[in-house]
Formats: C-alpha cells, sequence, structure tokens
C-alpha cells in the first residue's frame, strides 16, 4: 500500500556542537569534555558548519525551515559572533519561516554567562538551560559542573537578556533522591515561571560511566512516588503535558520536538548529527533516507577536505520499519495524531492495524477513539509494550 502523503512534510534544522567543559557521567551523547577555558576552533567549526549545510541544501526542497535546534555539547561555548555570522549566512541559503523558532541549550555555569544577551541579538528566540537539579549533592553526584546559585542567576540574565521562551531541563530519580528532594527541586523550578519544562527521568545508557559504574539509585516504589508527584504538582502550575516527559505554558510547545514526534523532516549539520529527509521516488511514493555525519569533532573537521563530504553514513527506511518508527515519535504525543496519519506515512492499512490496537485497549494502553491513535496515561507509562504492539502490525 503506497503512502498517500501528497506533500512533503515541514523541514527544520539540527546544528551539533560538540564540546562541553566535561564529560556527565551519565551522558550518552556525542559530547567532548575540553576543559574550562580551552580554545574552540570557532573559525574552522563555522566553515565546516556552513560547508555541511551547502551539500545538503538540495535535500531541503525548497522548503522553509520551521525551526531550528542547536544543541550538543554545550553549544553556549560558542561566542554570540559566531552565532551571528551562522544565522547570517544560513539566511542566504535558505527560507526561515516568519514564526521560525531558534533554540540554543546552554549550561547554567559561570563560564557562558554574559554571553545570553548577544545570542539574543543574534536571532536566538528560545533558550533551553540544562539545570538538572538545584542542590549541591545530586549535582555533584551527576558531575554538572554548575551549582544551584549559577542557575538562578542564568534565569535572572536570560531574562534581562530578552528571552520570553525559556525551557529548563530537570531530571529526576537521582541518586539518593527523595520525593521531597525531588519536589523541592520542582518546586524552585516552577518558582522561575518558565514558559517549558523538560522533566525526565535518569536513566542509565549505554556507553556512559554511569553504565559502567552504576550510581545506586531510589528503588522502583520511590520513582512513581516522585513521577505521580511531580506530575500532578506541575500541571497544577499550569503547565500542561503535552508529550512523555515536556510541559508547557499554552503556546509554547517546542515547535521542534513536535516536528520530530510528528514524523516532520530535518536537515542535521556538525559532528554527529542525524537528519531525516523525505523525498519523492519516479513513480510518486513517498521515502525517507536517515543520514548520519562524521562522529569525532577532528574527524568533522578534515572532512572538509575530503571528497565523500560530511556523511558517515545513511538508509534508506525499509517498509517494514516504518511503523515502529512512526509509532515511536507519534505516541509519546499525550494527544496522539489522527488515525489518518497511520496509512499515510507507514504504508500499512488501518484493518491490519484494528486488531492490534483492540489488544492494546484491551490493556488499558490505548484511549478509546476510533478517530486517534493516543497512548492512555498508562499507556505513556509502559510505552514499550504499547510500541511493540501497535507497530508489529504485520504485512499485506
Amino acid at each position: 500500500m503506497p503512502r498517500s502523503v501528497s506533500t512533503l512534510p515541514p523541514l527544520a534544522l539540527y546544528v551539533h556542537v560538540p564540546w562541553c567543559v566535561r564529560k556527565c557521567p551519565y551522558c550518552d551523547f556525542n559530547s567532548h569534555g575540553v576543559g574550562r577555558g580551552a580554545a574552540l576552533p570557532e573559525e574552522e567549526y563555522l566553515a565546516a558548519l556552513l560547508d555541511d549545510l551547502d551539500a545538503d541544501l538540495s535535500l531541503a526542497a525548497g522548503r522553509p525551515l520551521a525551526s531550528i535546534f542547536i544543541g550538543g555539547g554545550t553549544p553556549s561555548l560558542m561566542s554570540s559572533d559566531f552565532y551571528m555570522r551562522f544565522f547570517d549566512e544560513l539566511a542566504r541559503r535558505l527560507p526561515l519561516d516568519e514564526k521560525v523558532e531558534i533554540t540554543l541549550e546552554a549550561n547554567p555555569g559561570t563560564l557562558e554567562r554574559g554571553r545570553f544577551r548577544g545570542y539574543r541579538e543574534a536571532g536566538v528566540n528560545r533558550l533551553s538551560l540544562g539545570v538538572q537539579s538545584f542542590q549541591a549533592a545530586q549535582l555533584a553526584a551527576l558531575g554538572r559542573i554548575h551549582s544551584g546559585d549559577d542557575a538562578l542567576a542564568a534565569v535572572e540574565e536570560a531574562r534581562a537578556a530578552g528571552f520570553d521562551n525559556l525551557n529548563l531541563d530537570l531530571m529526576h530519580g537521582l541518586p539518593d533522591q527523595t520525593p521531597e528532594l525531588a519536589l523541592a527541586d520542582l518546586e524552585q523550578a516552577l518558582a522561575l515561571e518558565p514558559e517549558h519544562l523538560s522533566w525526565y527521568q535518569l536513566t542509565l545508557e549505554p556507553n556512559t560511566e554511569f553504565h559502567t559504574r552504576p550510581p545506586v539509585l531510589p528503588e522502583e516504589e520511590t520513582l512513581w512516588d516522585i513521577q505521580d508527584l511531580g506530575h500532578e504538582r506541575i500541571e497544577a502550575a499550569g503547565l500542561a503535558r503535552y508529550e512523555i516527559s515536556a510541559y508547557a505554558q499554552p503556546g509554547r510547545r517546542s515547535r521542534h520536538n513536535l516536528n520530530y514526534w510528528r514524523f516532520g523532516d530535518y536537515l542535521g549539520i556538525g559532528a554527529g548529527s542525524h537528519g531525516k529527509l523525505s523525498a519523492f521516488d519516479d513513480s510518486g511514493r513517498l521515502c525517507i533516507e536517515r543520514r548520519w555525519k562524521a562522529r569525532q569533532p577532528d574527524a568533522y573537521l578534515r572532512r572538509r577536505l575530503d571528497p565523500r563530504g560530511f556523511v558517515a553514513g545513511s538508509n534508506w527506511v525499509g517498509d517494514d520499519e516504518l511503523p515502529l518508527e512512526f509509532a515511536m515519535n507519534a505516541l509519546r504525543l499525550v494527544d496522539g495524531v489522527s488515525m489518518a496519519d497511520w496509512p499515510a506515512h507507514t504504508g500499512r492499512s488501518l484493518p491490519m492495524l484494528s486488531e492490534r490496537l483492540e489488544a492494546a485497549r484491551n490493556k488499558g494502553l490505548l484511549v478509546e477513539d476510533a478517530q486517534r491513535l493516543q497512548a492512555s496515561p498508562r499507556g505513556l507509562l509502559f510505552l514499550n509494550e504499547l510500541l511493540a504492539l501497535v507497530s508489529d502490525a504485520g504485512t499485506e
């Protein structure tokens, strides 16, 4: 069954900055610690990013960028001049949506403070601060380089610099964390009145220091208590949950992340970045390609002189992979997606899905709504089980 999407999906841009001051023991991102005060190759990296973008321009297919997300690593290690020049060059190459959302991730540490006004003047209109906790013991356990006071000062400076769209990243389920300590972190975060809150549980990911030498984490019952009490408190403060770990004030949902979860397209530039691009083949069938760039910063910079370019690998998503790919994103959304999106994005018919949906509903994992594919509150908690049911829809 061919997918019936008649136009290409919205397009976003992800920019990866791979350097940080110190690699955190829980972090499985492509980040490389350089120490305090290290000189970064801003000129070389800017030139590489622009060359990388030039090589991918044809994949944009004339679509304007709806959002730009600069992640890391610690992107706020780069100067405001770096971003001023990058955005100037970007605007010469690609059209931007008139309401484009431009997010920069920043570390609350004192090293980057003082630059927020420059980032705002460069064009960044959304700031995401990696707070994780406000408490000294938890921050030390996580290997963070900032203090709770640094986080408070960073929010104050961001507001003074003109940022009226602020996300705070906050973790729970930390070593030795009680429900009382987790809620104290939440109370402090909510007192800062962020427009968006990302609140997620610490997990021990492969290829991290915590996976090799795991810390003692709270018992499962404590984790459930934190989750239930915290969710209730956040929503009481006026931030509505719209994704498993994302809460926002009205009109302040992350456009960039929504594009991921709604199976939109995105270019990825920078060391280790990933992209997802859609295209129509000669028969008019929609195909999806995933691409990734050279991971190590030095190797990425050398790719400027390499005839292979920056792409380290790519693959076309097979028809048998599409149900899981689509469901992994769409079912993270609290409101789910229209049932019509299933055949449009996966090529599988609804009758083939109906038996699986019934099994999921019988387990209380899906909302009883024939028009929407939507996880229930229980389904959001047991998403892997739900995905196994829904995505294995068989072939015709």
